[in-house]
């Protein structure tokens, strides 16, 4: 089965091909203001929301203690055994 689509023809008609390129031009400019406002909103979003979880944990420890009072890591203890190649292991 073939498909063909039918030829697209320019015009030769001047005021129909500035007014095709006026419209295009007017096209590909919305397109990029909308592009522009989606990442503009969505950099506002992203910026609001780090405004609002900063705000809510309260300010950082700024000094070394501080650091070390506030980070207290919990410790798991165990046994570890190294496992070296070439030497079967017996468990």
């Amino acid at each position: 089965m073939y498909f063909s689509m039918p030829s697209l023809r320019r015009s030769r008609h001047p005021l129909v091909r500035a007014f095709s390129l006026l419209l295009g031009v007017v096209l590909v400019g919305v397109l990029l203001m909308f592009g522009l406002l989606v990442a503009g909103v969505l950099l506002v979003g992203g910026a609001v929301l780090l405004a609002l979880r900063q705000w809510k944990h309260g300010r950082a420890p700024t000094t070394a203690a501080e650091v070390d009072a506030a980070h207290k890591p919990a410790v798991l203890e165990g046994d570890f055994v190294v496992i070296r190649q070439g030497r079967p292991v017996t468990h």
